[in-house]
């Protein structure tokens, strides 16, 4: 199993130094860099300060000048907020300044206040559609002209410039409902799935929806699967207790976002009271430590073994979720130095 790294730029309120931030997550990557980690993932979200993503794209040309080996992954860019043109345009000139380092990641959104400023009168839940459109139309705008008539583009002949150094592109596609997994294993594209706050067994669940797709197309399939949690790997009770505080309070604002239950001024969503939050969002400490991948190095190691059992090719440790970046940091060393090396 494989090891790769989701981070934000990230500031819960508004005390927080930009600099630090960015210094911090330079660290971070750095790190993760040094350490072996196969991908490094930048995400794409607007108007919010907890996951400062307008344009992943620029964070992976960032990311390139001060990394040498790590790839670098888009996870993911929202379909519906761009156009086909623009976007294969803007991953190619990553995977050119880069070196072929780019893993292109597609996704259908998350919270609908984005698309009710990103996409006015876009469904979250429609959004899927967007993403099915344009996911062949990217691959083949990098190999040449194409003129395209679809529901939601239409454009006279173009290509993408530049062309991207690797042929092909990894390219990925986050997918939590069966039409996803459909549409991913049909596109032969590799799977992120992310199960939030949720169980070990929804886990199970999207490795059933990936098995039930593979099986409808034939069995034929040769991407790879990714999961997604939270993590934080601690050696004492005062990171533990940081650790927990922490993961409440940014899932407070999530779910905000989620269920729209509260304001966001400024970009700082209000926290809902945690008796509010329902669904996929849920808080209880005892909870959190068993779904998530938190505690000491050997009980991470253990939650791991699980992944791997289950089939999962690559873990994505996500590092942002409101911990203070002494504790993050302390977290990926512990991780890089005492559980990687399990996996060797």
């Amino acid at each position: 199993m494989k090891f790769h790294i989701a981070i934000n730029l990230e500031r819960m309120d508004d005390t927080a130094d930009m600099a630090e931030v960015r210094a911090h997550t330079e660290d971070m990557i750095r790190m993760a860099d040094a350490a072996g980690f196969e991908v490094a993932w930048a995400a794409e979200h607007h108007a919010l300060e907890m996951t400062i993503a307008p344009n992943p794209f620029q964070i992976l040309t960032w990311w390139a000048g001060i990394t040498e080996n790590i790839r670098l992954g888009c996870g993911v860019a929202n379909a519906a907020y761009w156009h086909p043109i623009n976007i294969a345009g803007e991953a190619a000139l990553v995977d050119l300044l880069s070196g072929g380092r780019l893993e292109f990641g597609l996704g259908s959104g998350a919270y609908q206040r984005e698309f009710d400023r990103m996409r006015p009168g876009l469904d979250q839940k429609d959004s899927y559609k967007y993403m099915q459109e344009m996911l062949p139309l990217v691959r083949d705008l990098w190999k040449g002209d194409v003129d395209h008539d679809g529901e939601y583009w239409q454009f006279p002949k173009a290509t993408s410039c530049p062309k991207p150094v690797q042929d092909p592109v990894p390219v990925w596609v986050a997918a939590r409902s069966p039409v996803t997994f459909d549409h991913a294993v049909a596109n032969d594209c590799n799977v992120m799935s992310w199960p939030l706050t949720m169980p070990f067994f929804e886990a199970e669940k999207y490795r059933a929806q990936l098995d039930e797709a593979i099986a409808k197309a034939g069995g034929d399939w040769s991407g790879r699967f990714a999961m997604m949690r939270h993590t934080a790997v601690y050696a004492n009770e005062a990171d533990r207790a940081a650790t927990m505080e922490a993961i409440r309070n940014v899932l407070g604002m999530f779910g905000n976002l989620m269920m729209k239950k509260g304001d966001v001024v400024n970009g700082f969503p209000d926290r809902v009271p945690f008796e509010e939050l329902e669904g996929n969002v849920r808080v209880d400490p005892a909870m959190l430590e068993e779904n998530l991948m938190f505690g000491s190095p050997e009980t991470v190691i253990e939650k791991l073994r699980n992944y791997e059992a289950l089939g999962v090719d690559a873990f994505i440790y996500y590092a942002s979720m409101g911990l203070g970046m002494a504790e993050q940091k302390r977290s990926l060393r512990l991780f890089i130095e005492q559980v990687m090396p399990e996996f060797g």
